[in-house]
């Protein structure tokens, strides 16, 4: 994030609420400020704000923007609706 501007606010929020309607838990959420941690900035190599980076699972994933788009950041970070929420998936006999 880039300071305390509504953008950042949105983008923070966004994806609060993708992560506890989809993840429930399983996350860890490091926000970083850029103006405060320009190194940081410098080696995560973020060039635009705000930007998600999923680290874990591999590969590494980036979304940037204010994450409004439920779908989109989901796919962006490839995480999959199917694979969440606990439900255990059927195998065709």
């Amino acid at each position: 994030m880039t300071g305390a501007s509504s953008r950042t606010s949105t983008a923070i929020a966004n994806l609060k609420r993708i992560c506890d309607q989809e993840l429930a838990g399983r996350y860890d959420l490091e926000i970083i400020d850029v103006l405060q941690f320009p190194e940081k900035a410098e080696t995560e190599r973020i060039l635009a704000t705000p930007t998600l980076i999923k680290s874990l699972p591999l590969p590494l994933r980036r979304v940037i923007g204010d994450l409004s788009d439920k779908d989109k950041v989901l796919l962006g970070l490839e995480v999959q609706p199917s694979q969440l929420g606990g439900s255990e998936t059927e195998t065709p006999a």
